[in-house]
């Protein structure tokens, strides 16, 4: 039997003639790509290539798009692309849905990638199936080192430290608000941090600092029975011994 849980969400439909030239635009990954039925990982970004907005674009007809966001972050995705759509004729509206992730092999739906095993989001309708508790489901984001909006994902963070480029980026693609200074650091440099899996003994603290010899060298984002996700300088070894206030940690690979 598949595994359910509710995933939190909200919804952008962008539609018409110019949809796929206007959204080709606008985000990260080259959504003129996609055949009717599929979708991908996506970001919205500002000219510097902060996030935004993470999203799925997933792509209903051939000028019908439906961009999956997380809650509350609906409204600044329809904002920003309403500003830039200038003479693109393409409608940008809020939908109103419920989507439900679905643990499995068998399940059709919105491919999924969160959890590091196969999963697809249903909307609207609750599939049947075992419930997920959110304290597991939460692990299994983190083994998967998937970054979270409010958590790993905020105005201070790149996508190149977070692991976004590799899963929502195409660096082939025309040209999107912050391309220059992604493809920038991604052919002529390297993030100073990145996003780490540790396993922790102890309690850290919400953006505990993490400490090797007793110098800050990161932070740790996410924490859930065991494991953690860490911002860590990209200088320390991956054999190191890690500290945070109150416990020990160790990288994971």
């Amino acid at each position: 039997m598949p595994r359910v849980a509710f995933r939190p969400r909200d919804f952008v439909r962008v539609s018409g003639p110019d949809a796929e030239d206007f959204l080709d635009r606008m985000l990260s990954n080259d959504v003129a790509a996609l055949e009717p039925g599929a979708a991908c990982e996506a970001l919205l970004l500002t000219p510097k290539a902060r996030v935004i907005a993470p999203l799925v674009a997933w792509r209903r007809a051939a000028d019908d798009f439906l961009l999956l966001t997380e809650e509350g972050l609906g409204e600044p995705v329809r904002a920003a692309l309403a500003r830039a759509r200038f003479a693109a004729r393409a409608e940008i509206e809020p939908e109103r849905h419920e989507s439900w992730l679905v643990l499995g092999d068998a399940a059709e739906g919105i491919p999924n990638a969160e959890y590091g095993r196969p999963a697809v989001e249903v909307l609207d309708e609750r599939p049947e199936g075992e419930p997920v508790p959110s304290e597991e489901l939460e692990r299994m984001r983190i083994e998967a080192r998937t970054p979270a909006w409010g958590k790993e994902i905020d105005d201070r963070v790149l996508p190149a430290e977070a692991g976004l480029v590799e899963r929502a980026v195409s660096l082939t693609k025309g040209c999107f608000p912050g391309q220059e200074p992604i493809a920038r650091l991604h052919y002529r440099g390297h993030a100073n941090r990145g996003l780490r899996l540790l396993e922790v003994e102890g309690a850290p603290a919400p953006d505990a600092e993490v400490l090797l010899g007793g110098k800050p060298v990161g932070r740790i984002t996410s924490v859930a029975d065991g494991v953690a996700l860490a911002y860590v300088r990209a200088e320390v070894p991956d054999d190191a011994e890690l500290a945070f206030a109150g416990g020990v940690a160790r990288q994971l690979h």
